[in-house]
């Protein structure tokens, strides 16, 4: 009886020193230093540095209003004209206010590149071009023309974003909600942690852009844009793909200024210009984790080898599969 027992201790001996060090696939099953990504130090601090940044590209529609609370001391030196009534012509006076307005629609196309902070606040930068229409400005029985009806401005901004909910809100928001269940109530514990553990691909932001604009195909050679720098604020949803891939839509307002200029450079007529856009996008952040190489592995989930993680998959795909994800 002791021969059995002593060669039974052997085995589980054998077998917990093989496990401990390779398994069959080449997998280092207790990796020391869990989470690293390099054998150096510094790529290792370099790998988890540049898989917060994520890059970004969008585009999508505006529909903009303008407007001009337009009063001057010589209205004769602008374009102004009746169009309207012209039975019984008219002329805009001197200190006469006339409300003038229009609307018209512009497509923006957008690069970005965005940081994230602690999963709770997202900023970042970029560059669009604009490709828009703006229609003379009418009011009462007066037109104010411009010199041609399209233009094409480039935009460099700045953007903070704060993430208002998401997979970890969520399960914060779960565990409070079962608060009242008693830890030894089963059933509903067990239903929390389901909850909890199922995929939420969902992200909600709230997101605002600020910066200037410049214009490289004028409507009208006397518009110059504002100094004041642009503006706009929104509600931006993404849905993952992956931990490194997602879709997203952005829709808000964004507020900005022109300044139309004469002759008499002591008196400027502000033009101010709202748009209320559209947007969807493609957004993938950089893999921190290196793919695998390893000869003979075809583990297609995050995994370790030498205490190094790798991926096993493409950055479209989910690494840590779940149940019903197994493309």
């Amino acid at each position: 009886m002791r021969r059995v027992y002593l060669t039974l201790l052997l085995c589980l001996l054998g077998i917990q020193t093989l496990f401990a060090q390779d398994d069959i696939f080449g997998i280092d099953t207790k990796a020391r230093n869990k989470g690293r990504k390099s054998q150096s130090n510094i790529g290792n601090i370099f790998r988890n540095a540049v898989s917060n940044f994520s890059f970004e590209f969008s585009t999508g529609g505006s529909f903009h209003t303008n407007q001009m609370q337009f009063s001057s001391e010589i209205p004769s030196q602008y374009p102004i004209s009746q169009y309207n009534n012209l039975e019984v012509p008219q002329t805009v006076g001197a200190r006469d206010t006339v409300r003038f307005s229009s609307n018209q629609m512009a497509i923006p196309i957008n690069l970005g590149v965005k940081l994230n902070l602690f999963n709770t606040l997202v900023v970042g930068g970029g560059y669009s071009r604009e490709f828009g229409r703006m229609d003379n400005l009418r009011g009462g029985d007066f037109e104010f023309q411009f010199e041609s009806g399209n233009y094409t401005l480039d935009r460099a901004f700045g953007s903070i974003g704060l993430v208002v909910y998401d997979a970890r809100k969520r399960a914060k928001f779960l565990n409070w909600r079962y608060r009242q269940f008693s830890s030894n109530n089963f059933y509903m514990q067990s239903e929390k942690n389901q909850r909890i553990r199922q995929n939420y691909p969902w992200k909600f932001l709230i997101e605002a852009d600020f910066g200037n604009l410049y214009i490289r195909k004028n409507f009208d050679g006397r518009i110059l844009p504002s100094e004041d720098p642009f503006y706009n604020v929104g509600l931006r949803i993404e849905r993952e793909f992956s931990e490194y891939a997602r879709f997203f839509a952005k829709t808000g307002v964004e507020f900005r200024n022109y300044n139309f200029r004469t002759e008499n450079f002591d008196e400027i007529q502000n033009i101010k210009q709202n748009l209320y856009f559209a947007q969807v996008g493609i957004s993938i952040s950089l893999p921190g984790t290196k793919r695998c190489k390893v000869h003979g592995c075809g583990v297609v989930m995050r995994h370790v080898h030498d205490g190094i993680e790798y991926r096993g998959s493409s950055i479209f795909n989910f690494q840590n599969r779940k149940v019903g994800q197994w493309y």
